[in-house]
């Protein structure tokens, strides 16, 4: 096994090395026969994309694959890490020891040029923090890292809504701005379903070394008619009529859903869009003030009445 394990490693890298190889000279340069290397070749199959040429044009790679940079998963870093402990390394050939240290060397190396890029990016990446918090931590570093690691992280967590704060397992699956804000989505264990976690009313987190798998879960259907980061169960289908005054900006708003969008005559427009709750919808519609008006559904449109005259009492007290 050993021996085809070094020759599989030979093979990858004379083809990466020179595009183009046969089976021929592979089979000079690992010591062996044509027929061997044939068989080597649909053993690689599954872990390298190996594709031939064409007749009598030797094999390459497809696409971008390359042996180095390494693109590991965490696990197989892990299993080739382990490898001296399930060989008998007497019988290994010479140079197995400064081969095996070349690649985890390499390895690691790659690792650490990740970690320095990571740490750069998130330091130009200037987030700001609550008001009520003079020292609010970045953990901006910590949360990219274990997502692109797959590694759950256990957070200390602040709920706003019950003034709670809770220790938490979350495997961190994506980080989504909005609003000026970071949000990470992830599976917590503590809930047993995927949440989303504002990231500045985290108040600890630490990386473990368990890996966790996203399995089938699809971002853009979990934010599916999601107005801003607010998630609900409804199907709320809004009409908004925008003046003429605003219209051009609102077409330059840069949404998260697609909405529908008609010029009417007179240059105002009809903003029309599905989402599943109405509060950060409401809140966007409101900053134009006079210049939106809510046509549908009719009970919002009675809602915003109550609220202007809500607002009109105050301002009218002397």
């Amino acid at each position: 096994m050993s021996d085809k394990l070094f020759r599989w490693f030979k093979i990858i890298y004379a083809i990466q090395a020179r595009p183009g190889i046969n089976a021929k000279e592979l089979a000079e340069r690992c010591e062996t026969e044509e027929r061997t290397i044939y068989r080597d070749l649909r053993s690689l199959d599954s872990l390298a994309p190996i594709t031939n040429i064409g007749y009598g044009k030797g094999y390459t790679f497809a696409g971008d694959f390359a042996v180095y940079p390494f693109n590991w998963t965490q696990q197989e870093a892990m299993v080739f890490s382990m490898l001296p402990s399930f060989v008998d390394q007497s019988n290994m050939p010479p140079g197995f020891d400064t081969a095996y240290d070349k690649v985890m060397a390499a390895h690691f190396r790659q690792k650490r040029r990740d970690r320095d890029l990571l740490e750069h990016v998130t330091d130009i990446i200037q987030m700001g923090s609550p008001a009520y918090r003079e020292d609010a931590p970045n953990f901006l570093f910590q949360v990219i890292q274990a997502i692109v690691e797959e590694k759950t992280i256990t957070a200390v967590y602040h709920t706003q809504s019950r003034n709670q704060q809770t220790e938490r397992d979350i495997d961190p699956y994506y980080l989504v701005p909005r609003d000026q804000r970071f949000y990470l989505i992830g599976y917590c264990h503590h809930a047993e379903e995927v949440r989303t976690f504002r990231l500045s009313r985290f108040r600890s987190i630490e990386m473990t070394n368990r890996t966790f798998n996203r399995g089938d879960f699809n971002i853009k259907n979990y934010l599916k008619n999601t107005w801003s980061i607010e998630r609900g169960n409804d199907q709320i289908h809004f009409k908004v009529k925008f003046s003429p005054d605003v219209a051009r900006y609102v077409k330059e708003e840069e949404m998260f859903v697609r909405p529908r969008m008609t010029d009417l005559p007179d240059g105002s427009l009809l903003f029309e869009v599905t989402v599943n709750h109405d509060r950060e919808f409401i809140t966007w519609v409101s900053q134009y003030g006079p210049d939106a008006e809510i046509l549908a559904p009719v009970s919002y449109r009675e809602r915003m009445k109550e609220r202007l005259k809500k607002w009109s009492k105050l301002y009218e007290q002397e």
